[in-house]
């Protein structure tokens, strides 16, 4: 299979180094010339057979409206177009049905795993129709992690689904580090009691109940930076959970330990907080999120 992808940042590459390690062949576009492999989006649909499956990998909003807007104009159809960021689900009947208008089809694909996912593989959530997934498949396996193929991908309904699910898992990723944060903040507290904080967590990682890659992840931070000298706590809130609130709100459905994560990290923008260091630390971690350093 030979797809393209638009958008070559630290997800979009790995994505790309991925598929060609596991056989597809990938043509990329990006504006930056060091990373592209074509110079515009007409070479990037000549360069592709049809029907042509285009998957789009560029910040959501505007940017996200813009790509999929320019990138119908070069396409024919019958091709496909999957948006892989983390665009808000009700976006997604908006750029289906432009699509449909020039008989174009498209999914929408929540994707996890930020850096890592080059090593690791993929978390993948899809909307759309079933048709068009299963078209997509041998895409959606080589992303994913090696194993069952339904421990690291679902299709999780119509056009929507897969964003929608996105979203909530990251408002539940909001609550978790969180968590982790502010029980790094507690142990960091009793220096006249616990001696070492970092062995503290690496020792959960094995046998315990709150096992995770989080975790993994939080350990890895502390070995690095034990007292996370070299950042702030200045935590950023990229939407999703914002957006998770937002349609709880909207159903009355109680989300109270995600509304507070998602309040706990304005706290970071008052003052310097040991545990909004440990949330920037781990946001750095699994996603290469810029920190602001100390």
């Amino acid at each position: 299979m030979h797809i393209g992808i638009i958008g070559l940042g630290k997800m979009g590459n790995n994505m790309r180094a991925r598929l060609r390690a596991k056989g597809l062949e990938v043509t990329g576009y990006d504006p930056h010339p060091e990373v592209t492999d074509v110079a515009t989006l007409a070479d990037l649909a000549e360069a592709l057979p049809a029907p042509r499956i285009v998957w789009v990998m560029v910040p959501s909003g505007k940017i996200t409206d813009d790509v999929i807007h320019d990138v119908a104009k070069v396409l024919s159809p019958g091709d496909l177009v999957i948006d892989g960021g983390n665009s808000r689900y009700t976006e997604d009947s908006v750029h289906a049905k432009f699509l449909a208008t020039k008989k174009i089809k498209f999914l929408d694909v929540g994707v996890s795993g930020g850096i890592w996912g080059l090593e690791n593989g993929y978390g993948l959530m899809a909307g759309g129709d079933a048709t068009d997934i299963d078209r997509a498949m041998p895409i959606f396996d080589g992303l994913r992690p090696d194993g069952p193929r339904d421990e690291g991908f679902v299709h999780a309904g119509p056009v929507g689904a897969g964003h929608y699910v996105k979203m909530v898992h990251n408002g539940i990723e909001y609550a978790l580090m969180q968590a982790w944060a502010e029980g790094y903040e507690l142990l960091d507290s009793r220096k006249d009691l616990v001696t070492n904080v970092t062995g503290s967590f690496k020792a959960w990682q094995r046998g315990t109940v709150v096992r995770s890659w989080l975790l993994e992840l939080l350990v890895k931070a502390l070995e690095e930076d034990p007292e996370f000298k070299d950042i702030t706590g200045y935590v950023e809130d990229s939407g999703e959970g914002r957006w998770t609130v937002h349609d709880a709100l909207d159903r009355a459905v109680p989300v109270p330990t995600i509304s507070a994560a998602i309040f706990a990290r304005f706290v970071s923008r008052q003052k310097d907080s040991p545990s909004m260091k440990a949330v920037a630390a781990l946001r750095n971690q699994f996603g290469g999120h810029a920190v602001r350093k100390s």
